[in-house]
């Protein structure tokens, strides 16, 4: 509950600071219909958007995060660990380069090609963990692998490009939840409550691998088609997120380690404080980066890099401690 006060306030604060404050009397009027047009054409055309837009994508992230982190039994695991962010943004990079920039005008030919790059991803990782018997520690290592093939990919496709492509190429990069529009937002929000539903109907599933596949299967959970159901949940969610709003790094990473703090190993309640946090984290960062440059924005995904980041390394160094 206080979490879910918490982002409701930050809503509420994000809504009123940027450029042009907005009071909170203003708010109420404009939504009543008795405030000036210029402050409506603010909250509801930008503000409330981009705050909606922020809420959502920093959900799905972090239920895409707890569930591979609980599928995959690793600590490490998330979108952008495992290469799906990146070969979700491989698959952007791709769809400019073919249909060209001004075919797309929405975000539908790069969400077809961004969900391709995060599935192909999530394919060669369970081929290969299950061909070579990959330890979930080789599996992270190979994902670490397959962002820096599609991170090549992308720089490649780019230096053939031309300056129209290159441009909206680097663009789909940058974190940026102010480039989706209300209807865009309202497809990934479907997405997300279906996601999120599927894998709290599975809390307990989650709970029994955690206590390992053995007992698991003692207690009649089909561990091999919750995981393969749980991977291709976690990748269409970046995959989506990632063609609406570009690459945001480290936040399914960093949100399930921060309710785990909070909440222990009960996928009961870590999956909902973990979505909430991620809710919180992006909103926030988003939030700082208008504040930061008042006639702009910072990209949110650099700001979400510059918090998961240190987390990895700590939690590698604390792997090899033990």
């Amino acid at each position: 509950m206080l979490l879910f006060t918490a982002l409701i306030l930050l809503c509420i604060y994000s809504a009123k600071n940027g450029a042009y404050y907005i009071s909170i009397a203003d708010i109420i009027n404009a939504i009543t219909g008795k405030s000036e047009n210029n402050i409506r054409i603010i909250l509801f055309n930008i503000r409330i958007p981009r705050i909606l837009a922020a809420v959502i994508s920093g959900w799905g992230l972090a239920a895409a995060g707890v569930a591979i982190q609980a599928l995959l039994k690793n600590p490490l695991g998330s979108p952008s660990t495992l290469g799906i962010s990146q070969g979700a943004a491989f698959g952007v990079s791709l769809a400019i380069s073919i249909f060209g920039t001004q075919n797309l005008k929405s975000a539908y030919y790069t969400g077809i090609f961004a969900f391709i790059g995060a599935l192909g991803t999530i394919f060669i990782i369970m081929a290969l963990a299950k061909i070579k018997k990959l330890s979930y520690e080789a599996i992270i290592l190979a994902g670490i692998a397959l962002s820096s093939l599609f991170n090549s990919g992308t720089i490649l496709i780019r230096y053939f490009a031309d300056e129209t492509e290159l441009a909206a190429s680097v663009f789909w990069t940058f974190g940026d939840v102010a480039r989706s529009n209300i209807k865009e937002t309202g497809i990934l929000t479907i997405i997300t409550v279906i996601a999120s539903f599927w894998l709290f109907f599975n809390r307990w599933n989650f709970n029994a691998i955690s206590a390992g596949e053995e007992t698991a299967k003692g207690l009649g959970v089909s561990v091999e088609k919750i995981r393969f159901i749980g991977m291709i949940t976690a990748a269409f969610l970046a995959a989506s997120i990632t063609a609406f709003h570009g690459v945001i790094s480290f936040l399914g990473l960093l949100s399930p380690h921060i309710a785990k703090t909070l909440t222990g190993e009960d996928y009961r309640l870590l999956i909902p404080f973990s979505c909430i946090i991620g809710s919180l984290l992006l909103l926030g960062a988003d939030t700082l980066g208008r504040l930061v440059i008042v006639s702009g924005a910072l990209p949110v995904g650099v700001l979400t890099s510059f918090m998961g980041a240190p987390l990895f390394l700590y939690l590698l160094i604390k792997g090899y401690k033990k």
